[in-house]
């Protein structure tokens, strides 16, 4: 049996590889859901809200491909109307011209849809919940995960950031020195940021000609962008809060939002029907403290997490380890695939 550590987009896709090949496996996930740091918020009228990861261009093959395969649609990031940018805080937004870029694109349904689908193609028994794993030991002829059951296998993929199982799982015998102090300093997408999403009776940015874009160097929110569905039935705009605003209590926080919206799209900006956030370094299952800080996808791809360890029993996963596109879903998918074949192809 193969343990797969993690329920994200990177496990569950090895997971829906391995069952399609008849291999029996176990997913462990330590939190209540799957998904990981895919985790739409379906809020007021059902509109889904994206938490984590949203946006993907024509360069992610491997998951353009992935949800081709699933039968899963896409649509293009909307991006008609003017443009905000904000540079100082002295200093009311100005509508600025972007140059032309390629497409984005998001997930019809939001992003987990995509979970949802692979989930469905797993049987209900394949996936544990609530299974924080805290020790692993190589015996001589099989491995033992230890969570909060103890569970015997032939092969464990770790499907979790690499920061988060070198620092809170043991390995007996441990791991080279030289992999746990590069897993360590091996920075997780998201870990630090802050997603804030509004929803709305009607687009009306859309209706004054706006994009529902901003950028702003001052705060709370760095980045804004139209979040309607993709039938445009259902309205919401979505983006990024400073991380360091995470220190603020949730009322200040999003008054402090909410005054920079106002002073950016007027007072129909106050008008929501829904908020919501995720402060991502509050939560345990993706975020891990670090010694020194790390800059935004350092050693995401490191080739040390192509090899296997402990005699091919111990196979290393999840977007940061991925060598194409590594800390986005693309890399996820990527890693993946690579998981589930070094698998068959031992079978």
């Amino acid at each position: 049996m193969i343990i797969i550590i993690g329920a994200g987009l990177s496990g569950l896709l090895t997971a829906y590889r391995l069952k399609n090949e008849g291999i029996t496996f176990k997913i462990l996930e330590a939190r209540n859901r799957v998904g990981g740091r895919i985790h739409t918020v379906y809020g007021a009228g059902n509109t889904p809200v994206e938490m984590g990861a949203t946006w993907f261009g024509n360069e992610h093959e491997h998951l353009t491909a992935l949800l081709e395969e699933l039968g899963i649609d896409i649509f293009e990031q909307y991006m008609d109307g003017k443009v905000f940018f904000q540079p100082f805080s002295t200093s009311p937004a100005e509508s600025i011209q972007i140059p032309s870029q390629p497409p984005s694109y998001r997930i019809s349904g939001g992003s987990s849809h995509l979970i949802n689908t692979l989930h469905q193609k797993l049987d209900e028994d394949d996936i544990l919940l609530n299974q924080s794993v805290k020790e692993i030991k190589f015996q001589k002829n099989s491995v033992q995960v230890i969570a909060r059951e103890v569970f015997e296998c032939e092969t464990v993929v770790m499907s979790i950031p690499p920061k988060l199982w070198a620092k809170n799982i043991v390995f007996e015998p441990q791991l080279p020195n030289n992999l746990i102090g590069i897993a360590g300093q091996t920075q997780t997408w998201m870990e630090d940021s802050i997603k804030i999403a509004l929803t709305y009776d009607n687009p009306f940015w859309q209706q004054e000609n706006l994009s529902g874009t901003l950028f702003s160097n001052t705060g709370p929110i760095t980045e804004l962008y139209d979040h309607c569905n993709h039938k445009r039935s259902k309205y919401a705009l979505c983006g990024f809060i400073n991380s360091s605003f995470k220190h603020l209590d949730f009322e200040e926080r999003q008054a402090r939002a909410l005054q920079q919206l106002t002073s950016v799209f007027g007072v129909q900006a106050k008008e929501f029907i829904d908020y919501a956030e995720c402060i991502w370094s509050n939560e345990g299952d993706t975020f891990a403290e670090s010694e020194m800080p790390h800059f935004p996808h350092q050693n995401n791809g490191n080739p040390i997490f192509n090899n296997p360890f402990f005699d091919d029993r111990l196979l290393i996963s999840s977007s940061e380890t991925a060598s194409g596109f590594p800390g986005y879903m693309d890399g996820a998918v990527y890693a993946g695939n690579v998981a589930a074949k070094k698998i068959t192809a031992s079978d």
